[in-house]
């Protein structure tokens, strides 16, 4: 069953959201308020920026997580051997910053910063009292002070025939973070999976906008809130010769937020990266 598109500006937009995020993990906005002229904008600045070697000049900071990741040390999903076909760019309001693009990202970062809040405020109104009883705090107020909400721009290279057999362009994987805000891409990809196994895909029309469970608020709701695992397919004929930009925005809390009697963010997001860590080595 596909995804439903819900309206932003509905009446009963809150209600719908926070259905689709309890049946799915996953939620489809149109109408919202991020411009899709300022995300075109961003698409198109840094693929160039990408396409170019001064990119190399902000290499990432293993202590701090940001700056330039190459394909050669991307990301390998949990449980998998390869790593993800992509490259990306870690941008934070206090880390480095190309000077070769504008500054529409940071922009981007705020106003999409801006759309979470509003997003999270209509997950704490509607979530059932029983769920928000196991909340240490409400979910807005997770992210003050927080400053390692983190924007990744993401970029997946054209196939080119010599990538490593089985590896994808970004294989199954779950979101760490609280919520994760992601336009829609520039080309088609992205899926997700249903209980039954079955893989669906969604919907990538522009000025969508997809919303998604990290594992951070499952733990959070007990799991009444699903991080449904998801993942992006090599395109297939001649879209193999495109590259495909994303730009996902992923919410993470304080690290001394409580998530649960197992963990705090901090706990349990040094917990994921050191099993991380572990199939790098």
């Amino acid at each position: 069953m596909p995804l439903p598109i819900i309206d932003f500006a509905a009446p009963d937009a809150p209600q719908a959201f926070c259905a689709s995020l309890h049946k799915t993990g996953f939620a489809v906005l149109r109408n919202h308020p991020l411009p899709q002229t300022l995300v075109e904008g961003v698409y198109a600045e840094w693929r160039a920026f990408f396409d170019t070697p001064a990119k190399h000049g902000y290499a990432f900071d293993p202590s701090t997580g940001e700056g330039y990741f190459s394909a050669t040390v991307s990301e390998t999903a949990k449980g998998q051997k390869q790593r993800d076909l992509k490259e990306f760019f870690h941008v934070f309001p206090w880390g480095r910053y190309p000077a070769e693009v504008s500054v529409a990202a940071r922009d981007y970062y705020a106003r999409a910063s801006a759309v979470a809040a509003t997003l999270l405020g209509w997950v704490q109104a509607h979530t059932p009292p029983e769920v928000l009883a196991r909340f240490s705090m409400p979910l807005p107020q997770m992210l003050d002070g927080s400053d390692h909400t983190l924007l990744r721009v993401l970029h997946y290279p054209p196939l080119l025939g010599d990538e490593t057999p089985q590896a994808v362009r970004a294989a199954a994987h779950t979101d760490i973070n609280l919520l994760t805000l992601l336009p829609a891409a520039t080309e088609p990809g992205l899926q997700i999976q249903a209980q039954d196994g079955r893989w669906i895909d969604v919907p990538c029309d522009f000025g969508l906008l997809i919303v998604n469970i990290g594992d951070m608020l499952q733990e959070a709701s007990g799991t009444y809130y699903p991080s449904t695992v998801h993942r992006v397919l090599n395109p297939q004929g001649a879209d193999r010769a495109k590259s495909r930009i994303s730009l996902p925005l992923f919410l993470h809390p304080r690290r001394d937020v409580v998530l649960s009697k197992r963990y705090t963010v901090g706990s349990y997001f040094d917990e994921r990266m050191r099993e991380l860590r572990s199939l790098d080595a």
